[in-house]
């Protein structure tokens, strides 16, 4: 069980008719339940609900739960809007892998309901802290569900990061890149760079280079209170992009530091979910 729900966010992939369709109808429902709606500014257009529409940086004042209508990484742009004001977040798959979306479009109704009863848990997972140093656009401190990418972007250079952990000097690496993962983030792309899974349960921090040319090649997994500072040893720049979301270049000096974040991103669940057995289902892995 899990507390009374009030005010609900919708945030509906902007480019998928059957996520707005979904949007549009669960407002109805909602409201005709006396629950306010509302959704974000910069989606509301595509998703003919203009009428509840609130600017995206007041969109989680006062939110009791958010619901992602798309994909994984309308799921991660949705976290990132909640996360500082503690909502839950319920992702709806309008997409095609659907790793950490709880429900099918054809139970949104269900899920609705279940919400307004209070019939729901909330599953926390650990997000990554990533504070940056620059005088770029990426200057601040930032919050990812899934990773943080630094690379090369559309060049075909290497990349050379100085980094520090918990304050002393570990390496430098020579890669296209390097992915720094959380758990949940575990099986996308630093799972395709090789990393290893991670349990959604544990707390920690996984450091995986992409395409490394040093002998030193395997992934480290840190305890997630200590601290990995990055720093561009890079003449010409590279980028960091956060959950999908490319933030900007960051010039020869610039510095990334990577932490557990200080709180849990919540996610809305019904019931039990086995991490072990919806890996198998998603990866198609046998039953013998």
């Amino acid at each position: 069980m899990s507390g009374t729900v009030k005010v609900v966010g919708l945030v509906p992939h902007p480019d998928r008719p059957m996520a707005q369709e979904l949007a549009r109808q669960a407002s109805e429902w909602l409201q005709t339940r006396g629950v306010s709606v509302r959704v974000p500014a910069d989606v509301a257009d595509a998703a003919g609900l203009t009428e509840i529409a609130i600017p995206t940086d007041e969109f989680a004042h006062g939110l009791d739960v958010a619901v992602s209508l798309g994909g994984d990484g309308t799921m991660l742009r949705t976290v990132d809007l909640v996360y500082e004001c503690g909502a839950s977040v319920l992702g709806v798959n309008v997409g095609q892998l659907g790793y950490i979306t709880e429900v099918e479009p054809d139970r949104l109704d269900w899920a609705l309901e279940q919400l307004l009863a209070g019939e729901y848990a909330v599953d926390e997972r650990m997000v990554l802290e990533v504070t940056v140093g620059s005088e770029g656009p990426a200057a601040g401190r930032w919050w990812a569900l899934n990773e943080a990418v630094i690379d090369r972007g559309r060049s075909s250079r290497l990349v050379r990061l100085a980094v520090t952990i918990n304050g002393t000097f570990f390496t430098t690496y020579a890669a296209d890149g390097v992915i720094v993962a959380t758990p949940t983030g575990s099986t996308a792309y630093s799972f395709s760079a090789r990393g290893p899974i991670v349990s959604p349960r544990h707390r920690c921090v996984v450091l995986t280079p992409v395409s490394p040319h040093m002998l030193f090649d395997r992934s480290l997994v840190l305890d997630a209170d200590e601290e990995l500072r990055f720093t561009v040893d890079e003449p010409r720049g590279v980028l960091l992009t956060l959950d999908g979301v490319d933030l900007g270049v960051l010039d020869l000096g610039d510095t990334v530091t990577c932490t557990g974040g200080p709180k849990p991103a919540r996610i809305v669940t019904f019931g039990t979910r086995d991490f072990h057995q919806l890996l198998k289902a998603k990866f198609g892995l046998a039953d013998r």
